[in-house]
């Protein structure tokens, strides 16, 4: 199973060194692992519509936090009291990143859209913004 997701996610997300494609390519592998852990019987290489979507809610989730990570997630840690608060912070902002996320796309097939990439586009920038406008306290 770990070559196949290693496949999978050197086929969407080669390595080019950048940070944001290495943190991209850690989502696509937990999102992958959240997938296989909630439809342990799934195949990665032929997804039913409802594991699809759930997947890439998944990895939208993790890269939102991610890409909040990796621009306010050591400023946190040092603004933080201590290693224990800045851990507690920057798992609030991750449980925070994972509902919103979720209620967007809730919200999506609630209204029976489909996903496009624009749409996702859309989730992952009303996500980020409204994370850092909540937790922009830690990071001062």
């Amino acid at each position: 199973m770990n070559e196949v997701m290693d496949a999978v996610v050197e086929a969407v997300r080669p390595v080019d060194g950048t940070q944001d494609a290495e943190a991209e390519r850690a989502a696509i592998r937990d999102a992958l692992s959240e997938l296989l852990t909630r439809f342990p019987e799934a195949d990665l290489l032929n997804l039913d519509p409802e594991q699809r979507g759930f997947t890439i809610e998944q990895f939208t989730a993790i890269d939102v936090f991610r890409r909040f990570e990796l621009d306010v997630g050591k400023t946190i840690v040092e603004k933080a009291p201590s290693a224990v608060t800045a851990l507690g912070r920057l798992k609030q902002a991750r449980d925070y990143v994972k509902q919103t996320v979720a209620a967007a796309f809730r919200k999506l097939r609630d209204a029976g859209r489909t996903l496009t990439a624009g749409r996702i586009n859309r989730v992952v920038h009303d996500a980020l913004k409204a994370t850092f406008e909540v937790f922009e306290g830690y990071a001062e």
